[in-house]
């Protein structure tokens, strides 16, 4: 490897979450003296993914398939949306096993002053689902941020005429946290303890 292919891979491992510039270096350095069992199975399983991942047209989960897989398995509970704000929010859910519903991955929050509105959410397809007759639950599992509260409020909001019971994630999930960082426990019990929404 070149100095500057080097210089490459740590500045592109220094954009990942959770990696600054000393770490990215100390990333590099083992990939590469792990060249043979790690550095090119790695190059091989990235460019797999680039490839090979696609959105799902129906809740916008991340799969190899469209719809995803979650959409597509019969022993799902249609009845009962559950409703995000990332991908990493849904796979922390599936982590924790304690949800057979489907879900809706909104693709953010409401945030003025990142000048995230209505239009750049997944908003309108979520209202469409909810009108689905086989719904009768849609549950507001996001974030317990300034944005996710005042998203889960809009959302109540928005679906109050679709004739759905809407319930948030039960107290427990820390004010400030986010659902990727909770452990499997806390979410399980979150979920368990749902209630409607006030």
């Amino acid at each position: 490897m070149s100095t500057s292919e080097i210089d490459q891979l740590i500045q592109l491992l220094a954009k990942l979450p959770g990696l600054g510039a000393r770490s990215a270096r100390r990333a590099t350095l083992y990939l590469i003296q792990h060249r043979e069992s790690l550095l090119i199975p790695l190059g091989g399983a990235m460019a797999a993914a680039a490839e090979n991942v696609k959105t799902c047209d129906v809740c916008a989960n991340l799969d190899t398939v469209n719809p995803c897989t979650i959409c597509v398995t019969q022993a799902r509970e249609r009845k009962i949306i559950c409703v995000v704000e990332d991908v990493s929010d849904l796979w922390a859910l599936e982590r924790a096993g304690a949800f057979s519903g489907t879900y809706h991955v909104l693709g953010g929050t409401l945030s003025a002053l990142d000048g995230v509105g209505p239009e750049d959410l997944r908003i309108d397809t979520l209202l469409s689902r909810a009108s689905e007759e086989v719904v009768v639950e849609v549950i507001l599992a996001l974030n317990a941020t300034v944005d996710g509260q005042t998203t889960a409020h809009y959302l109540a909001d928005r679906l109050a005429d679709s004739n759905v019971i809407i319930s948030h994630l039960a107290h427990g999930v820390p004010v400030g946290g986010e659902l990727d960082y909770l452990d499997d426990g806390t979410l399980a019990t979150a979920l368990k303890s749902r209630r409607t929404q006030i």
